[in-house]
């Protein structure tokens, strides 16, 4: 014959399983930006940046909260390396740096827009942006 089964008050149950509030670092982002942004599996969302007054995409980064708060703080860029698990302000051991001019959240809340005064060569080859010479063959569609 079984021991009857004890009831445990739910009191210390909640007290043994920590919430899923409790186990998610806070945000340093302001709580509605932090609500809208729709990020990846890693915490991230993609940074495409722009300069401000040309218009020319100049690359992909990515982000997470924290590194998007220091980007909207500091008036410089700064990402999440992926590969190095670790944040990055672009410029800091090349002198390339990436001014601050605006950042926009695109309509999905899965993309920002990081738009930037460029020092120097925004990719880390050397060349003005990371896309230079590195097109590829397409057929041209064309409207109407």
């Amino acid at each position: 014959m079984s021991a009857p089964a004890q009831s445990v008050p739910s009191s210390s149950l909640d007290s043994a399983v920590p919430s899923p509030a409790a186990s998610v670092p806070a945000s340093p982002l302001p709580e509605k930006l932090a609500a809208a942004l729709k990020r990846d599996a890693a915490g991230l969302v993609a940074a495409v940046v722009q300069q401000y007054d040309t218009n020319e995409v100049l690359m992909l980064g990515w982000m997470d909260d924290e590194a998007l708060h220091r980007t909207m703080t500091t008036g410089r860029v700064t990402f999440y390396s992926r590969s190095r698990q670790e944040y990055w302000r672009k410029g800091d051991t090349s002198g390339h740096v990436q001014w601050v001019k605006s950042v926009a959240m695109d309509c999905d809340g899965d993309a920002l827009l990081v738009r930037v005064d460029q020092v120097g060569a925004a990719c880390h080859t050397g060349t003005r942006t990371c896309f230079d010479g590195r097109g590829l063959d397409v057929v041209a569609g064309q409207a109407g």
